[in-house]
């Protein structure tokens, strides 16, 4: 029996999982850990503490382990890291979701041509992104880094102790990895004075570490020959984990945040990228295109910490009968509209209104920006669900059914896990992803009789994003 470990840094928490040759888990440990956020946008991670964390639940792991015939590690995309000669940190790790560099966004539209740049890089310019970020801390002034690194690359140089590559699929979430060439954007590069030497090296999916420093492999053992495959995106991950394999099959996936993505053959010349959507590669052969909100689970973390529901079950009426529009954004605004400034919007509010009135417009008004999100996919026959926020709240689920009138298959929560262990049992032979992938647990049928109700909910939904941000 073939064994991979598995190592996910996602936005809330670190999970490590041992799991079997048919990808699924047989033993794991996590340890929560959260953003340090601030009212200025700052949204960012202390790097040694959150590598503290990574290594903590791999030592849990591994002291009993089996021999590991893989080592495979999913990071959440759009971080960026300083590190000196020596990869020690001398940035935190700055998040997708810090928006402090929204300024640099708009000084930026007025140098570049966004549009040609957005289908070169595939990614819109947002401060999601690297370039607005290096361009913010370029002018405050601080001590400038020897390198830029991910933080999965940030590891793998500590635990091998040598320079290790990037891989393209966390490139491709940078905003500064040309689609067409493989290789780091040297348009982005002229424009923002960087040298290459300053960015990582790139390497494809099936570029593999061996060889552990010493002092990490006395640590662990079990992992001293195995081969430590490169971090990959989260969402790839997810993707591939929720089963959406063929072309065009869509998975949705909400976590901390939420997204919507289909996995397409990688053309030459790279495809269109409609408007506020995203490309991101996987491989050399397949990109994933979609787009992502800044919510999801966040969401249902704030209204259960501010609205005093703890320990109550949630309990919904009928669609929209709260007479509520919400707009969810409480960490600014990615797909479809990429306003770093918008925030969240409750209008609508009765002296009548309940909590739970509140917490359900949230559930549909994130149901219906990601309905949005497929409208510019073209749609789909149906939707590969995954992430914990969907498998604790079925209601959730249905809603999502609802408001796309598109079936959910719920695959279960593990789906980041499970898509790191298949791609990377696929990538040493151990088996395909056709046939690792899962059957759903329960599938939810949409409702032909509230389609009118969703689909008026969202006209004012999108009505009142026109008016606050036109």
């Amino acid at each position: 029996m073939a064994y991979v470990l598995v190592i996910d840094v996602g936005s809330s928490s670190v999970r490590a999982a041992i799991c079997d040759g048919s990808a699924g888990i047989v033993a794991e440990t996590a340890e929560v850990h959260a953003f340090t956020v601030a009212a200025d946008g700052t949204s960012e991670v202390d790097a040694r503490r959150l590598r503290g964390a990574v290594e903590g639940c791999v030592d849990r792991l591994v002291a009993s382990a089996p021999p590991i015939d893989a080592v495979a590690l999913a990071t959440f995309v759009g971080n960026l890291l300083g590190v000196d000669a020596e990869n020690q940190p001398v940035t935190a790790v700055f998040t997708y979701a810090d928006t402090r560099p929204a300024a640099d966004v708009e000084a930026l539209r007025t140098e570049v041509d966004v549009a040609r740049l957005y289908q070169a890089t595939g990614c819109p310019l947002h401060p999601a992104y690297h370039p607005a970020r290096l361009r913010w801390y370029a002018r405050s002034g601080r001590l400038e880094p020897a390198t830029w690194l991910d933080f999965g690359t940030y590891l793998y140089r500590a635990w091998f102790g040598r320079e290790v590559p990037c891989s393209h699929s966390v490139a491709a979430w940078s905003g500064l990895f040309d689609r067409a060439s493989r290789r780091w954007s040297t348009e982005w590069l002229r424009i923002l004075g960087l040298a290459l030497e300053e960015l990582p090296p790139l390497a494809g999916a099936r570029h593999a570490e061996r060889g552990l420093a010493p002092a990490y492999a006395t640590r662990w053992p079990a992992l001293r020959d195995a081969p430590f495959f490169l971090a990959i995106g989260d969402g790839a991950a997810a993707h591939v984990g929720s089963g959406a394999i063929a072309p065009r099959s869509t998975s949705l996936t909400v976590g901390t945040t939420a997204a919507l993505r289909q996995m397409r053959v990688a053309e030459a010349p790279p495809c269109h990228v409609p408007q506020g959507l995203w490309a991101y590669a996987i491989d050399e052969t397949r990109e994933l295109l979609g787009g992502a909100t800044s919510e999801g689970g966040n969401a249902h973390a704030w209204a259960r910490a501010n609205l005093k529901l703890e320990g109550e079950p949630l309990v919904f009426g009928a669609p929209f009968a709260h007479g509520l529009t919400v707009l969810p954004m409480f960490a600014g605004e990615r797909s479809p509209g990429y306003r770093p400034d918008a925030t969240a919007t409750l209008h609508g509010l009765r002296l009548s209104t309940t909590p739970r009135d509140i917490v359900q417009a949230l559930y549909e008004a994130i149901a219906l920006r990601l309905a949005q999100i497929l409208d510019a996919l073209g749609g789909s026959d149906a939707l590969f669900a995954g992430g914990g926020a969907l498998s604790a709240s079925p209601a959730w689920a249905q809603m999502f059914a609802d408001a796309m009138q598109t079936p959910v298959h719920l695959m279960g929560e593990e789906a980041t896990v499970r898509g790191a262990a298949m791609l990377a049992l696929a990538a040493r032979g151990l088996g395909t992803l056709d046939a690792l992938s899962p059957s759903p647990s329960r599938i939810f049928e949409p409702r032909p009789e509230v389609e009118g109700v969703y689909r008026a909910a969202k006209e004012r939904q999108i009505e009142l994003y026109r008016k606050l941000y036109s």
